[in-house]
């Protein structure tokens, strides 16, 4: 694959291509001087006070995404975005002008119709025509722009150079040089296709497969591909986590429920994984008791206990069971190699949200109408965390204090009398002040999450 110079080195290439077609051409002798190529933007080709020369101008106008590769190699990325999978290619496809400058009738056109043919001659950029363009001649000096296309690896990338005409209708031409701010030239466009620009970063790169399944001592022969057949989940499998009450959010001392299938087991837990702040939490599941037994396959309950205030900060958390299944019952006896294993589950999601501990509260404004208070609240709010309180539906920023910390202080200016409910936002998410725990069709109530200010 490429380097991030590759753009460039295509531009080139096809520079030194059309320089060599009209040095083969022979047109110095019509046109009175010999004409160059240059690969500037056509408001710059021709300066104000200057005389316009023969010459052909490439210019890169529009770079667009490959449609055939633009998918190779993805995911790029592990489902936390820290982990490198692969390095997948930039696939980009270049649109260039090529257009004719010259002070003298039909001087134009006659550099036109040669590059035009020029490339017409030359649909692919082979590696050793690339090579050619990028290495001087005879082990000649070159610049250092040079050198370092040289070393891009266009020449080497894993598919060659395409170079097609691309039909222009007039009113594309026209939106085109209306945009450059320049007098209109005989042009003509083409498309390089396809340039693979790839990152050269360790990537991380799966062990081979030596067997599916246990391996039989005897025979030697592994399990093979187990197949059953029924719509039902083939390995334990989650499909939601579930905060009591109703509530959409977790709280410090809730008990929580995942729900799936094939989640019973001689041993469960559950982890909690927090990509900002690098947390893999790892929480034993809750003893089902006698009532719950028969949800044991399809249930896992977990309790976020007070311990964990410290350790788990309010945020989006990734939650997946690990389950070790029961040895089966029949001879022979496990060994080592056929011992049950834990299994993981797929990820489902769970918020955790802030509690305040310390309501309801009663304040008294002092003699400039201001209301002075703490709130108190698990889990602790980190460095980096955003808070305010929303009182109602205005929102007040905390006095400035030392993380982390589990009391914020606030000032109310010109603090409006009443009993206002107080919610607390940590990065978005508020505490909660619904009551969801009523069955349909009773109206939910508030919880007494409130603020008195007298």
């Amino acid at each position: 694959m490429s380097s991030a110079l590759a753009i460039a080195a295509v531009t080139a290439v096809l520079r030194d291509l059309l320089n060599d077609g009209l040095i083969r051409a022979n047109l110095s002798g019509v046109l009175g001087s010999a004409a160059a190529v240059s690969v500037l933007a056509p408001d710059r080709v021709v300066p104000g006070s200057a005389s316009e020369t023969s010459q052909l101008n490439l210019f890169l106008y529009s770079v667009t995404p490959n449609m055939g590769w633009r998918n190779e190699g993805l995911p790029s990325r592990d489902v936390s975005g820290k982990m490198r999978l692969s390095n997948a290619p930039l696939a980009l496809d270049l649109h260039y002008l090529v257009s004719a400058y010259s002070g003298g009738d039909l001087h134009a056109e006659m550099l036109l119709g040669v590059a035009m043919q020029v490339l017409h001659e030359t649909p692919v950029l082979t590696r050793e025509r690339i090579r050619a363009a990028l290495v001087p001649a005879g082990g000649g000096a070159a610049t250092p722009a040079l050198r370092a296309l040289a070393a891009s690896g266009l020449a080497d990338q894993v598919e060659l150079i395409k170079v097609v005409p691309e039909y222009l209708t007039g009113e594309d031409s026209s939106k085109l040089w209306s945009a450059i701010q320049s007098h209109f030239r005989p042009t003509a466009g083409y498309v390089a296709s396809v340039v693979l620009i790839e990152a050269n970063e360790p990537t991380r790169s799966p062990l081979p497969v030596l067997s599916r399944g246990t391996v039989d001592p005897v025979t030697g022969r592994d399990r093979g591909v187990v197949v059953e057949p029924t719509l039902a989940a083939s390995v334990p499998m989650l499909t939601l986590a579930v905060p009591p009450l109703r509530q959409p959010v977790a709280r410090i001392g809730d008990v929580v429920e995942l729900q799936g299938q094939r989640l019973d087991g001689t041993a469960r837990d559950v982890v909690l994984s927090h990509d900002r702040y690098q947390i893999d939490q790892v929480v034993m599941a809750m003893a089902a008791g006698a009532a719950l037994a028969d949800d044991r396959a399809t249930r896992v309950r977990f309790e976020l206990d007070a311990a964990l205030a410290d350790t788990l900060p309010v945020g989006m958390y990734r939650v997946r069971a690990r389950i070790t299944p029961a040895a089966p019952p029949t001879p022979p006896p496990p060994t080592p190699a056929t011992e049950p294993r834990a299994r993981s589950t797929n990820d489902v999601s769970l918020v955790l949200a802030p509690q305040i501990t310390n309501l309801p509260l009663t304040v008294t404004r002092d003699a400039a109408g201001s209301a002075s208070f703490d709130i108190d609240f698990v889990p602790a709010l980190r460095a980096g965390q955003q808070a305010v309180l929303v009182l109602g539906s205005a929102q007040y920023l905390p006095r400035e204090r030392s993380l982390p910390a589990r009391t914020l202080s606030f000032v109310i200016p010109d603090a409006p009398i009443g009993n206002h409910l107080a919610r607390l936002r940590i990065d978005g998410i508020d505490s909660p002040i619904v009551d969801l725990s009523a069955d349909p069709p009773a109206t939910p109530t508030f919880l007494d999450q409130r603020v008195e200010i007298t």
